[in-house]
């Protein structure tokens, strides 16, 4: 969390300083009083020297919005302060013709994200061709942005080449960094430019190389976790399925219980499938349906009984995280997945950021003026809120959206295996009782020159999670 508004809001009305912000506050009021819009970013630069940003917003999107500037560096520069301190949600649901007014480095990076979710490729390149400096708080991001639009347009060679730069800049911008939250950004965008490498090695079924390049990345990193499940895919493309299952199996560990991912079972019960261990495979489909059937069915009623009360789905989350027990497994697992997410980190600091304010509202001596932003102030923090709830919301609906994907896949390997057991069956082949072998054996193990073999009985440990491999020896014939 960035360092506390509230204790500096106190710290000024204990000492009597105050009067700096009386001062700047003031300032804003005479140019507000104007009825000048075109003076707008000057009140708001006024605000924000005092920390008061979400009160500044609905300021600027009325600068936006009637101003016909389209080139103002002077704007540029406050919106850029702005937006690092709000983030960008709060712009993004601006229209484009409203936000191609200003040629702020990070309103182009918000151009380039509504012009990549249309499906707008070249267009997201556009935005992000103009030259934003390597120092610019926004350019690790944008960097990221540039490389998935490559990857996601299939040019995968200049993604790789996006990726790199963008985690050279990062770790630049990580060397300086002091504020909690930013490094915490950071790092997460850093580490989704690392893992953009092998997943464009992936993509161009350089699976080898993807395999080597996945394990550049340090297992204390934030999205590690969900990582491990491209890794899983990426050693079943290599037919390395004893590997797969290791790398699933790490998720048995009780530190990833938050993890929601059910095609994590599909990839286990079609590694078993492609070892033709059809009884182990059958199992993993079995248990899936006992555990997720009938949970599943609840958590689709409840989601769809919320409908779009954003507010509820806000309070969802925070109560989860704050003890507070659902009665259904599903919907627990997917609430804690949220609440570690990072963009709902991000989403929620900045929710707080702005409560802050309202603390700092108590220095402010105009009563016009404290009156005008505390409106403002709850308007920008209602917005905030029902941006984090429609975030909320929308990952639920994509976690169910996976759970149906799920048991249409179970269903198929299901009917597979049935199939491939009834073919044995009328072909006679099988093991009898005197030929059943041991499960497992090292000879069935492949190891590279950086891999180590250890034995150990059963526990994780902390500095090996993700590095299990399982030694079945396959019955295909």
């Amino acid at each position: 969390m960035k360092k506390s508004f509230l204790s500096i809001s106190l710290f000024i009305l204990a000492t009597g300083l105050s009067a700096t912000v009386q001062a700047s506050v003031q300032d804003a009021w005479k140019i507000y009083q104007t009825g000048n819009k075109n003076l707008y970013p000057q009140m708001v630069s006024e605000l924000i020297e005092n920390k008061m940003y979400f009160s500044s917003i609905p300021f600027i999107k009325e600068y936006l919005v009637t101003t016909t500037k389209v080139h103002d560096p002077a704007f540029d520069k406050v919106v850029d302060q702005l937006i690092a301190e709000v983030g960008i949600k709060q712009f993004e649901l601006l229209p484009t013709n409203i936000l191609e007014k200003s040629d702020a480095a990070t309103i182009r990076y918000i151009l380039a994200r509504k012009a990549f979710r249309a499906g707008k490729y070249d267009q997201a390149l556009k935005y992000l061709g103009k030259s934003i400096e390597d120092w610019n708080p926004v350019k690790p991001f944008a960097l990221l942005l540039e490389g998935s639009i490559y990857s996601v347009s299939k040019r995968e060679e200049q993604a790789t080449r996006i990726f790199k730069d963008c985690v050279d800049i990062s770790n630049d911008h990580i060397k300086k960094e002091k504020d909690i939250d930013r490094l915490r950004q950071l790092k997460i965008s850093r580490d989704y430019c690392l893992v953009g490498i092998p997943r464009s090695q992936f993509a161009m079924q350089k699976y080898d190389a993807a395999y080597t390049s996945y394990l550049d990345l340090d297992k204390s990193s934030y999205i590690w976790p969900e990582i491990l499940f491209e890794e899983a895919w990426n050693s079943f493309y290599l037919k390395d399925y004893n590997r797969t299952l290791g790398k699933l199996v790490t998720y048995k560990a009780p530190v990833f219980s938050y993890i929601f991912n059910p095609e994590i079972e599909v990839l286990k019960a079609l590694s078993y499938m492609e070892l033709c261990l059809w009884n182990d495979t059958r199992n993993t489909v079995e248990a899936f349906y006992n555990k997720y059937e009938k949970e599943n069915e609840a958590y689709k009623k409840y989601i769809d009984s919320m409908g779009k009360d954003y507010k509820l789905y806000y309070s969802l989350v925070k109560e989860h995280s704050d003890g507070k027990i659902k009665n259904n497994a599903i919907l627990n697992t997917a609430l804690a997945s949220i609440a570690k997410d990072p963009a709902y980190l991000e989403l929620n600091a900045s929710f707080n950021t702005g409560l802050e304010e309202i603390e700092r509202m108590k220095a402010v001596g105009n009563e016009k003026m404290r009156a005008l932003l505390n409106e403002n102030l709850h308007e920008s923090l209602n917005m905030q809120r029902n941006l984090i709830g429609s975030y909320i919301r929308g990952h639920l609906q994509l976690y169910a959206a996976q759970m149906v994907r799920a048991f249409e896949d179970m269903s198929y390997i299901k009917l597979e295996v049935l199939s491939k057991m009834k073919t044995d069956i009328y072909e006679n082949v099988g093991v009898s009782s005197n030929e059943l072998r041991t499960r497992g054996n090292f000879a069935h193990l492949m190891k590279t020159d950086k891999q180590y073999f250890w034995t150990f009985n059963g526990e994780f440990w902390a500095d090996e999670l993700g590095d299990y491999v399982f030694s079945l020896k396959s019955d295909c014939r």
